[in-house]
C-alpha cells in the first residue's frame, strides 16, 4: 500500500510517503521553492501544490505517480460550510473551496500517471490527529488537536485504541484558539501564520496583567470545548508597526493571551483524560507548538506521557492523512524519526564543495573538529544526513555555538537577522539532561520548556531565556550518534555538556535543506566553520 500525502490548502504545504504502514519519506514544500511557509495562506494561492517535495518523495522511493495506491489530500470540501455562516470573515473564501473542490484534477496535472480517481479527502483535523495518535509510539492514546481552523471547526479532542480514532469532541467556528492568536501576532506588528512564536518569546518579557479583560473573550467551557472570539486587542494595546521597537505594555498583552492560552488547553486536556483515562497524550496542531503551553500541560494534566508531533503545524497533516488512509488497509507504524527530507552522500557533497571551488578539510572525525571550534568559540554550520521534518532544528540542519559565551544569544540573532528577545535552545545528551535541567524529559524534538537548575544558569548563560527557562532538545547515542559524539566532545574540552542549537536559516528564509543552501548561507553569514557531512570548511581559509 503506497500512499502520498499532502497538505496545501491554507499553508505550509508539505508532502509525506507511507509505504506498507511505515513512514519513508515527509518534507516541507518551502525546503525546495525556498519561500518561507511555502506560501502565504490566502484564497488566492490555495491551487499551489506541494509538486517538488511530493516529486521528491516519489524519487526517493523509486516510485511513479502510477504507482500509488492512494493520494491524501488533508482537507475535505465536503464538510466545509460557507465563511460567512461559521461567523468567519473570508470573502474570498469561495475561491478556496473551488479549488479544494478541484484538487484531484491538480494533482493530477502535477504528478503526470496519477489517476484522479486514487485522491481522497481526509478531513483536516482528522490528518492532524492521524499525524499525533499512529505517529507516536502509543498505538493507544488520546489526542488533541487545536489549530486556527479546518472545514468548519478548530479543535478536535479524542482517543486512539490500536491506531483507530474516535472523535469525542469538536469545537466549531469561529471560535478558535489558533485565529486568536494569530489575530495577535498581527496586532503586536508581526507576520499572522507565520511569527506566533515570536509572541510566545516576547510573553516572558511581560506581566500578564490583562487576563481577566481577555477571560470574557477566551475560557474553556468546561465539557470539553471553549469560546475564543475576536478580541478588541488596541483597546488594550496599541498596534505596533512592524519592526518598531517593542514597548513592555506589548509584552504584557503577550503574557497575558499566553496566560489565556494555557488556561483554556490545560482545562481541554483535563476533560478528555476524564473521558478516556489514557495515560498518554498526543497532539497536533498549530497550537501544539506553543512549547510553554506543552510544559503546563506536563506539570498539571494527569497525563504521564505527552508526545507532540515534531511537524504539529499544517505540514504534517500531509503525514497524517497518509496515515490515516494507510490505516484503512492495514496496521502502520510509528514515525521513526523527524530526519525525514533530503540527504546526500559523502561523494555528493564532496563534489558539491569541489565545484564551488573552495577549500575543504576531511578529518578523522567531524565531530571532534567541530567540537574544537566550538570550544574555542566558533560559530559552526552543521549538515548532517537528512532534514528535519517540521520547523525545530534538531541536529541535522543546525548553528551551533558555546553556551556558557552569554554574548553569544546576541551574537547568534545578529548572524540570522533575529529579534534581539528570541532565545536560543540547548543540545544535551538524554542522559545528562535531569542534572541539568528540569521538566518533561526525554524531549527529543524541543517540543517543551524546561527550567535551568540552579548551579547552571550561570554555566550556560546563552539557553536561559529571560524567565529562566530553556527549550531543551535531549539526544540518544543510538538515535544521533554523530551529534552525541560531538557533544561528548564538547564536554572534554569544556566541561559543559551542552551546545547551542539554533536553525540553519537567516530571517525570513526557510531552513537549509541541500548543499547548496548551506554554502549560500555559509558565504552569507559570518559563521566560522560549515560541517557538511564528514567535510570542514573554514571561514579563515575559504575567503581569505
Amino acid at each position: 500500500m503506497r500512499v502520498l500525502g499532502i497538505n496545501a490548502l491554507f499553508h505550509d504545504p508539505a508532502a509525506a510517503l507511507v509505504i506498507d504502514g511505515r513512514v519513508v519519506a515527509a518534507a516541507e514544500e518551502e525546503r525546495f521553492s525556498r519561500r518561507k511557509h511555502g506560501k502565504r495562506p490566502l484564497p488566492f494561492s490555495a491551487w499551489e501544490l506541494p509538486e517538488l517535495s511530493a516529486r521528491w518523495c516519489l524519487e526517493h522511493a523509486g516510485l511513479r505517480a502510477a504507482d500509488l495506491d492512494a493520494v491524501a489530500y488533508s482537507y475535505d470540501h465536503r464538510l466545509a460550510r460557507p465563511a460567512a455562516d461559521m461567523g468567519l470573515h473570508d470573502p474570498f473564501d469561495p475561491m478556496r473551496q473551488d479549488y479544494a473542490r478541484q484538487a484531484a484534477g491538480f494533482l493530477a496535472e502535477a504528478l503526470p500517471g496519477l489517476d484522479p480517481g486514487k485522491v481522497c479527502f481526509v478531513p483536516h483535523h482528522v490528518a492532524h490527529a492521524a499525524s499525533a495518535g499512529p505517529a507516536s509510539p502509543y498505538p493507544d492514546c488520546a489526542v488533541l488537536v487545536l489549530d486556527g481552523r479546518g472545514e468548519c471547526a478548530s479543535h478536535l479532542a479524542g482517543r486512539y485504541t490500536d491506531r483507530e480514532l474516535e472523535v469525542l469532541h469538536s469545537q466549531q467556528l469561529p471560535d478558535s484558539l489558533g485565529l486568536f492568536y494569530e489575530d495577535l501576532t498581527q496586532h503586536l506588528g508581526f507576520l499572522r501564520s507565520s511569527d506566533e512564536f515570536k509572541v510566545m518569546a516576547l510573553a516572558s518579557y511581560g506581566t500578564p496583567r490583562f487576563v481577566d479583560r481577555l477571560r470574557p473573550y477566551v475560557a474553556a467551557d468546561g465539557a470539553g470545548g471553549f469560546r475564543a472570539r475576536p478580541v478588541p486587542w488596541a483597546e488594550l494595546a496599541p498596534p505596533r508597526s512592524p519592526g518598531a521597537q517593542w514597548e513592555p505594555v506589548h509584552a504584557d498583552l503577550a503574557a497575558s493571551a499566553q496566560a489565556c492560552l494555557e488556561e483554556v488547553v490545560v482545562d481541554l486536556a483535563r476533560w478528555l483524560h476524564e473521558q478516556t483515562g489514557q495515560p498518554a497524550l498526543t497532539m497536533a496542531g498549530g497550537v501544539a507548538l506553543n512549547c510553554v503551553a506543552n510544559t503546563r500541560l506536563h506539570r498539571e494534566t494527569p497525563f504521564e506521557h505527552i508526545w507532540v508531533q515534531p511537524a504539529a503545524g499544517d505540514a504534517g497533516t500531509a503525514l497524517g492523512a497518509a496515515l490515516h488512509v494507510a490505516r484503512t488497509r492495514g496496521p502502520v507504524k510509528p514515525m521513526p524519526t523527524a530526519a525525514l527530507g533530503r540527504g546526500w552522500s559523502d561523494e555528493e557533497l564532496r563534489r558539491r564543495l569541489e565545484e564551488a571551488q573552495l577549500p575543504y578539510e576531511e578529518p578523522a572525525d567531524i565531530a571532534e573538529t567541530v567540537a574544537q571550534e566550538l570550544a574555542g568559540d566558533g560559530i559552526v554550520a552543521w549538515f548532517q544526513g537528512r532534514s528535519e521534518y517540521g520547523p525545530r532544528a534538531l541536529g541535522h540542519r543546525s548553528l551551533l555555538a558555546h553556551p556558557g559565551r552569554a554574548e553569544n544569544l546576541e551574537r547568534l540573532n545578529a548572524v540570522k537577522g533575529r529579534e534581539e528577545f528570541r532565545p536560543v535552545a540547548p543540545m544535551v545528551l538524554g542522559e545528562r539532561a535531569a542534572e541539568i535541567f528540569d521538566g518533561p524529559l526525554p524531549s527529543p524534538y524541543m517540543l517543551f520548556v524546561h527550567g535551568v537548575r540552579d548551579g547552571w544558569r550561570d554555566r550556560i548563560p546563552a539557553v536561559v531565556h529571560v524567565d529562566g527557562t530553556a527549550r531543551v532538545q535531549t539526544v540518544e547515542p543510538g538515535e544521533e550518534p554523530l551529534v552525541a559524539r560531538m557533544l561528548t566532545a564538547f564536554e572534554r574540552h569544556t566541561g559543559l555538556p551542552v551546545v547551542v542549537n539554533t536553525s540553519l536559516n537567516t530571517a525570513g528564509r526557510p531552513m537549509v535543506d541541500d548543499p547548496r543552501d548551506a554554502l549560500e548561507c555559509f558565504g552569507s553569514a559570518p559563521v566560522d566553520l560549515l560541517a557538511l557531512g564528514p567535510f570542514a570548511v573554514r571561514r579563515s581559509k575559504a575567503f581569505s
